[in-house]
């Protein structure tokens, strides 16, 4: 099956993104790490902070979109709708810069899937591992509402349609709880 993405697909430069490859890390409970870059220093930083949003593949936009979500999240309203091949998701906010970042994050997101250009950001969930495998077998179609976005994403395969689902559930649990859900996944992750 050929993939079709309808919408308007975002586009970035690649930036370099100094000191944004990290040897190590630390939970220090609460909302804070401690990094450990290349040359060996270690700094603290709030969970929210750049090392944890900063992936192998980022661009300085997309990680200055996933810091405005993450410490807006409450504005967020988010509803998802499974369906028997895939998902409908409506996401809004009436705050209009919070609003241009969530579509201009959705979109780049969207193009990132299609290229299959995994950005390996430290929170990412691993069910976001099959979608990037087999973004050949997504469809996804977008509509506007006048504060937000509607997704649909289908696709044959069931596993495909599986991760959907998760994924989705995934991303509202982000949005209802913010770097608290981000945070509790990547911990589950790594042990």
């Amino acid at each position: 099956m050929k993939k079709r993405t309808v919408g308007i697909l975002a586009a970035g430069a690649v930036a370099i993104i100094a000191g944004g490859v990290y040897v190590g890390m630390h939970s220090m409970g609460g909302m804070h790490m401690v990094v450990t870059n290349l040359i060996g220093e270690k700094a603290m930083h709030n969970v929210i902070g750049t090392p944890m949003l900063v992936g192998v593949d980022t661009e300085d936009f997309e990680v200055a979109e996933l810091r405005t979500l993450f410490e807006e999240h409450s504005e967020i309203t988010r509803t998802v709708e499974n369906l028997p091949n895939g998902i409908r998701t409506v996401t809004e906010t009436t705050n209009p810069e919070l609003r241009d970042a969530l579509t201009s994050h959705i979109m780049s997101m969207t193009t990132r899937v299609d290229e299959k250009r995994d950005p390996q950001i430290p929170i990412q969930s691993e069910t976001l591992d099959v979608l990037f495998e087999k973004s050949e077998f997504i469809t996804t179609e977008f509509d506007y509402t006048d504060t937000g976005v509607v997704v649909v994403q289908t696709s044959d395969d069931p596993e495909v349609v599986a991760a959907l689902q998760r994924h989705a559930g995934e991303v509202s649990d982000l949005a209802a709880r913010g770097m608290e859900a981000a945070h509790e996944s990547m911990m589950a992750k790594h042990h």
